[in-house]
């Protein structure tokens, strides 16, 4: 009989007025992973990733401002600034000196941000699908512009949900939906079902075209100093192949790989090659 999985333990903490969520996995004393989710996602997003690499590290994944079980924030504060800043406490806080951070899509931009910033502090870092002007000129942009801006404010059953999430996960296994029905949404008191992230700022900051919002992730990809590994889907329509390509190329200390059969979401598509990039990429290092 295979034992059951060991579920990971909640804990809160305040960090610039906010009393963010995160899961903890254990395993205090071995190297810290910490794990950031994208514009839509939570911190349950990793428990499959989490789940081989609990043994030898200690994985700490956090719900960022306005999803999951953590706090929202104004909609101005939906940005990479406040991110950055919400990781810097975050980690202050833990007290994690040494740690590496994997992110997918808007956690790869923050991770990609932290590490330029603190050297010092990230061994290593997975960035998955997430790379220079991914989220302002690609296809995959504008289609999750689209996605946001036509999503519904709450739907009138749970079948209604799950539809529309197959709807727009058609390559998502079926633990996939699964966990965004049970972590994205809630059912309000009258019977419908309704977000549990911030749906309204995250959208109307996502959908602001001010300028001054948008971050050069270039700089930042220059001054990465620790071994990064980009994990590309291979069907994504968010990081191109040439932008991958050219983030290596810049930067010796990364290095880039392609899985097959994945989209933007490539821990969703195909879990097992995600792991086995990151479990080997970890080994080799640690």
């Amino acid at each position: 009989m295979i034992a059951p999985r060991e579920a990971p333990v909640d804990r809160f903490v305040t960090i610039n007025g906010l009393r963010l969520h995160y899961l903890d996995w254990g395993n205090e004393g071995a190297p810290a992973v910490v794990m950031l989710h994208g514009l839509r996602g939570y911190a349950h997003t990793w428990d499959s990733v989490a789940e081989p690499l609990r043994g030898s590290f200690r994985i700490l994944a956090l719900d960022q401002r306005g999803r999951g079980e953590s706090a929202w924030g104004p909609w101005t504060d939906y940005r990479t600034e406040q991110y950055v800043s919400d990781l810097e406490s975050f980690v202050d806080q833990l007290q994690l000196i040494r740690f590496v951070l994997i992110g997918h899509s808007m956690g790869g931009a923050n991770s990609l941000v932290y590490g330029a910033r603190h050297p010092d502090r990230v061994v290593a870092a997975v960035i998955e699908d997430m790379g220079p002007g991914a989220s302002i000129g690609s296809e995959g942009a504008g289609r999750i512009k689209a996605e946001l801006g036509n999503a519904p404010d709450f739907f009138a059953s749970w079948t209604e949900a799950e539809a529309y999430w197959r709807r727009q996960r058609p390559t998502a296994s079926a633990e996939g939906i699964r966990s965004r029905m049970a972590h994205t949404l809630k059912e309000a008191p009258d019977g419908r079902v309704v977000w549990k992230y911030d749906f309204l700022g995250i959208r109307q900051a996502r959908l602001d075209d001010n300028p001054a919002r948008q971050v050069d992730l270039w700089p930042h990809v220059d001054r990465i100093a620790c071994p990064t590994l980009v994990l590309r889907g291979q069907h994504s329509d968010f990081l191109s192949r040439a932008t991958a390509e050219e983030m290596a190329r810049r930067n010796s200390n990364i290095r880039w790989a392609e899985i097959e059969s994945a989209s933007h979401y490539v821990h969703d598509d195909n879990l097992s090659a995600f792991n086995e990039q990151v479990g080997r990429f970890l080994r080799d290092l640690l």
